[in-house]
């Protein structure tokens, strides 16, 4: 596991420094410089120098670069140009709402999809089965913002059941965070568990079909045991890595859904940054969400290892 775990660190080092790399070269994207983009038409250019000058961007890319990863180690992705306060300050704020909703959205995603996808696979071509697959396949095709829509109306507006938008202030009761919570978390499961449900499925299926299945249905065991106890284990490595997948996109994708739900996340963050053209809050944002991405891939990775010892042995 160790040596997993080393190797998959170096290789994770040019794909950082890559990302980190496009990140600070944003700012060179705008047309003119930063400074007139987003001090507007009616600075003037002793302004416009002295606002590039002042952030650092009157200095070579390279230069730029080195110096702002020299920050990132520390911890300082830069200040915002807007309000002054440390873009890392901004992040922390905003991150726990964001990671609440996301982790609420893969849980029910889940918890809906492998009960029905073993459900499905018990049975492949049988009326329940074709009934969950084609609930499925219309359910992947709704957007996440349509879902997000419909809940509203429903659940919302018309019986009640939740808030329509907002968050819960700090201290309040499990009750209530949880409402708050709710319709934005289940927007996106909505989407990601029809996807879950057809891998699992597929998998669930082929595993089945293995030996060592059939030798235990030969001993006699019944179908659930063996599908929990021998099939189910090692018909997850494909879930293990689209749900991590899907974590890191409910972290960094979730704009238009906490959009919705005026959500105080990082979603709704880069929205009112891209509109205030902050550009250091957006690079911030866009190196937090792609170096999530990259340590979820690892767990992923490490994952497979703690589920097959064929792995670690490997």
């Amino acid at each position: 596991m160790t040596r997993l775990l080393r190797r998959k660190l170096l290789h994770l080092v040019p794909v950082v420094l890559l990302v980190t790399f496009a990140a600070t070269a944003l700012s060179d994207l705008l047309p003119g410089s930063p400074g007139s983009a987003i001090l507007g038409q009616g600075a003037t250019p002793e302004e416009v120098a002295a606002f590039d000058a002042r952030h650092g961007y009157d200095l070579p890319l390279l230069q730029r670069y080195v110096s702002w990863l020299g920050g990132l180690v520390t911890g300082d992705l830069g200040v915002s140009v807007r309000n002054g306060l440390p873009v890392t300050d901004i992040l922390l704020q905003r991150l726990p709402v964001t990671l609440q909703v996301a982790v609420l959205a893969l849980a029910m995603s889940l918890a809906l999809a492998v009960p029905l996808a073993l459900v499905a696979a018990l049975r492949p071509g049988r009326t329940v089965d074709r009934l969950l697959s084609g609930a499925a396949s219309v359910f992947i095709s709704v957007p996440s913002f349509l879902a997000a829509l419909l809940l509203l109306y429903l659940l919302a507006y018309s019986l009640g059941w939740f808030p329509m938008s907002g968050w819960a202030a700090p201290g309040s009761g499990l009750a209530t965070r949880l409402s708050h919570v709710f319709l934005p978390a289940a927007s996106l499961a909505v989407v990601e568990a029809p996807v879950f449900l057809r891998i699992l499925r597929s998998d669930v299926i082929a595993t089945l079909q293995e030996d060592y299945i059939l030798a235990a249905r030969s001993k006699g065991l019944s179908s659930a045991y063996t599908l929990l106890r021998h099939a189910l284990r090692p018909s997850t490595f494909s879930l293990a890595t689209v749900a991590g997948l899907s974590f890191g996109r409910l972290i960094g994708g979730s704009i238009v859904v906490e959009f919705l739900f005026a959500l105080p996340g990082v979603g709704n963050l880069v929205v009112q940054s891209i509109h205030n053209q902050d550009i250091p809050v957006v690079q911030g944002v866009v190196v937090f969400t792609a170096l999530a991405y990259i340590g979820v891939n690892t767990l992923v990775d490490l994952t497979y290892a703690a589920i097959d010892p064929r792995v670690r042995a490997a």
